[in-house]
């Protein structure tokens, strides 16, 4: 009887801690609106939601594999080489994905383009390899993976329709806001060209970031504080694990020293 309760209490445990990994990812610790990394892909490729969700569905893949192999080998590869073996599998990853993108969905590769490869040293996947896949279980490893990449996906897709919609009037491609015609007299949407250039990508993440802001102290009224803004933004570098970016540890890892 005993036996059988252990049993029980370790799968609650682990059901407990999966479902965690996933609140977190998408949640309380987003990696794009709440921790702010990855923020080269966020800026560069949001110009519409269709491209959003194709850089972030490659994103998840990628880091639920990395993160599963990290944490298969986690007990086998040695310190000294830690990070490059992360690399290798990283890159090993992004590459099947590459090949199925440019086979299978060769209009995404091209409007993806560059940013396929630069997966590879993505700072929420080598972050996540470095800070929880090397030094956890594989079930959990997985839904970390699962929840940090849907957390980035929503990211993404969310500045690409903001980004779309008020660039063209569209969204996913279709146009949802009528377009004025000034030849045909006809009155309709002006699209707002700038969201749909560089400078757009600044505008709609500031403004979804603002917002976020205030559920951050909506939250902390209510007693339920989200984790403050790190990495690349905030000088925290705690995406990159050790001498990535510019040698910062991670947050997790200060607290142990």
């Amino acid at each position: 009887m005993a036996e059988v309760n252990a049993e029980l209490d370790l799968n609650s445990n682990l059901g407990k801690t999966c479902t965690e990994r996933l609140f977190n990812g998408i949640v309380k610790e987003n990696p794009t609106f709440i921790l702010m990394l990855g923020m080269c892909p966020t800026l560069a490729v949001t110009t519409s939601a269709m491209n959003g969700v194709g850089m972030g569905l490659s994103t998840t893949i990628v880091l639920v594999m990395s993160n599963l192999m990290i944490s298969l080998l986690r007990k086998i590869i040695p310190d000294g080489v830690r990070m490059p073996a992360f690399i290798v599998v990283v890159a090993s990853f992004v590459t099947i994905i590459e090949f199925l993108m440019k086979g299978y969905t060769p209009d995404l590769y091209a409007s993806l383009g560059l940013y396929i490869p630069l997966i590879v040293v993505n700072c929420i996947i080598l972050g996540r390899a470095e800070s929880y896949a090397s030094k956890n279980p594989v079930v959990p490893s997985i839904f970390d993976g699962i929840g940090m990449g849907l957390g980035f996906t929503f990211g993404l897709t969310l500045i690409g329709i903001f980004r779309e919609i008020l660039g063209a009037g569209q969204i996913f491609g279709a146009q949802v806001l009528p377009l004025a015609d000034e030849a045909a007299g006809k009155a309709g949407y002006t699209p707002i060209t700038i969201f749909v250039l560089a400078p757009g990508a600044f505008f709609v993440l500031a403004m979804l970031v603002a917002v976020m802001n205030i559920i951050r102290k909506r939250a902390e009224e209510k007693g339920k504080p989200l984790p403050p803004a790190q990495g690349c933004l905030a000088g925290d570098c705690s995406s990159c694990g050790n001498a990535l970016c510019s040698g910062h540890l991670h947050s997790s890892e200060k607290k142990e020293m």
